[in-house]
Parts: structure tokens; C-alpha cells; sequence
């Protein structure tokens, strides 16, 4: 037991750190989101933060700890995820990037667990993530940029009002288009890594 915590710790780099709070937070998107969470609090009157915060926790939890068990039921690898993981965040990247929908974000009911915390906050495209990067990074720097990333979402949420009046509607844009860049380059990578697609001068 102390042996594993010991090399649990060893295993923290901060480096993957900020590596995946970048990709999360750009998948999250949770800037990008104020508008339609601004709409849904007009419509339901009001946005709980803790528990929209809390929810989603739970289901990136879940599918961190228990995704790669679920994927062996069905005889498919982390490397096979990954792949298809790349071409959802490719796309999703193109959404932000040219400012077109690739993917539907309906959803019934309304309020702050649907559809906030699910698929707003903990959509496919995210959840795919979180697998995706366990193929890449150690768990434990997924699980402190996972809790860093919901720290985020907290703030975001609980002042939404302040932070469209800060940024505005140019900032937010010039945001989601910066993130729909990186995302598109984590796309390209995360392919290549789990291909063994070697690129000229690649390191």
C-alpha cells in the first residue's frame, strides 16, 4: 500500500498536468458555454453551480476509474478509443474553428442537471476525452487536471454574468476560436501516437 502510494506520487509531472487541464478545458469549453447557460437560467430561473459541478464530477469520475473496463467488455483497446477519441475532437475542434455544427446538443428536460452537467459540461465529446487520455497520461495527472478543470467550471458557473460582460462577445469568440486550434493539433496527435505514423522531423 505505501509502495503504491509512493509510486503514485512519483508519477505526478506537471508537465501532463497542464497538458491535460489544456485539452479538457478546451473540450469542456465552459467559456464558450456562458451564452446557453445564460439562456437556461432566463428559462428555469435559476443554476445550481455545486451540484452542476458535483454531477459532472461524478460522471468524468466514473468514466476515468471504470471507462477501460467497460471498453475490454466489449473487446476494444484504449489505443483502438483513442483513434476514434481523435476523430470526435477533430470535429469538435471544427466546430469552434469555422463556427458549424457537426453534432446536435439537444437534450430533454432542462435546468442544472440536464442539460448542464449532462451534455453540456460532461458531454460525449468529453467523456471520449477522459478515456482517450488515459492512453497518453498517467491517471493520477488526469484526475488533478480533471479536479482543476471542475474548480474552473465552479467559478465559471457561479459567475457567468460577470465573466460575458468581461470578456464580451469578441473575447469569448477570439477564445473559442483559440481553443478549437489546440484542440484540432491535440486531434492530429493523439492519431499519430496511437497509429505509430511516424512524422518527418517528429520527435
Amino acid at each position: 500500500m505505501h509502495i503504491n502510494l509512493l509510486e503514485t506520487f512519483r508519477s505526478i509531472s506537471l508537465l501532463e498536468i497542464v497538458a491535460t487541464f489544456m485539452v479538457l478545458f478546451a473540450i469542456i469549453d465552459i467559456t464558450g458555454s456562458i451564452p446557453i447557460i445564460l439562456s437556461i437560467k432566463a428559462k428555469t430561473g435559476m443554476v445550481n453551480p455545486e451540484k452542476a459541478t458535483l454531477v459532472s464530477f461524478a460522471i468524468f469520475l466514473a468514466f476515468l476509474i471504470f471507462g477501460e473496463g467497460v471498453l475490454k467488455v466489449f473487446s476494444i483497446d484504449i489505443n483502438s478509443f483513442a483513434i476514434a477519441g481523435a476523430f470526435i475532437i477533430f470535429l469538435l475542434g471544427m466546430e469552434m474553428v469555422l463556427g458549424i455544427d457537426f453534432f446536435k446538443h439537444d437534450s430533454p428536460g432542462g435546468g442544472t442537471v440536464v442539460p448542464i452537467a449532462f451534455p453540456l459540461i460532461a458531454g460525449a465529446g468529453s467523456i471520449t476525452t477522459i478515456i482517450s487520455l488515459k492512453a497518453e497520461y498517467q491517471t493520477i495527472n488526469i484526475l488533478i487536471a480533471l479536479v482543476l478543470n471542475m474548480v474552473v467550471v465552479y467559478i465559471v458557473l457561479r459567475m457567468t454574468t460577470r465573466i460575458e460582460r468581461l470578456l464580451g462577445a469578441t473575447g469569448l469568440h477570439i477564445l473559442k476560436k483559440f481553443f478549437g486550434i489546440i484542440l484540432l493539433a491535440i486531434a492530429v496527435r493523439l492519431f499519430i501516437n496511437n497509429t505509430g505514423i511516424v512524422l518527418p522531423h517528429g520527435s
